[in-house]
């Protein structure tokens, strides 16, 4: 045991954020979005802390592209409510592959973060584009292959 070691604790100050892009044509839903969820949060990084926004923004690509497993194709299903007596209205995945792909994808991330004020604030470093396209080339974002 040294004698002088101390215990490393980041600085909001210190951290950089890093930008990467991932591909998600051919890729397995829940594959992917918990690895998104993972650099969201900064668990990738020695430096991970659970009280502090230490993770990383991810720039999706190809959302509609993305597949899922087994028998899912025809029986997932996606619920929102109107808001009026029986408003409760329910779109099967097909669908909603079709009208928003990228909303199949921001749905899976979102239930695989914590339900805490970090991770909402962590969320709104996703962004998610149905196709090859995409906005954010200023950031200067790192491509990466999972």
């Amino acid at each position: 045991m040294q004698k002088n070691a101390k215990t490393f604790i980041p600085n909001k100050n210190e951290t950089k954020l890093n930008w990467f892009v991932l591909d998600a044509s051919g890729k397995t839903l829940g594959r992917l979005t918990s690895e998104i969820a993972k650099i969201l949060r900064g668990k990738h990084k020695p430096t991970y802390t659970t009280y502090m926004d230490c993770g990383d923004g991810v720039i999706v690509i190809n959302a509609d592209k993305i597949e899922v497993t087994g028998s899912k194709e025809a029986q997932k299903t996606y619920h929102y409510y109107t808001g009026s007596m029986s408003g409760l209205r329910e779109i099967p995945y097909r669908i909603m592959k079709a009208r928003k792909p990228e909303y199949i994808i921001e749905h899976a991330v979102k239930g695989m973060m914590p339900k805490t004020r970090l991770a909402r604030q962590q969320i709104k470093k996703l962004r998610v584009f149905p196709g090859k396209e995409h906005d954010l080339s200023a950031q200067q974002p790192i491509h990466v292959n999972i």
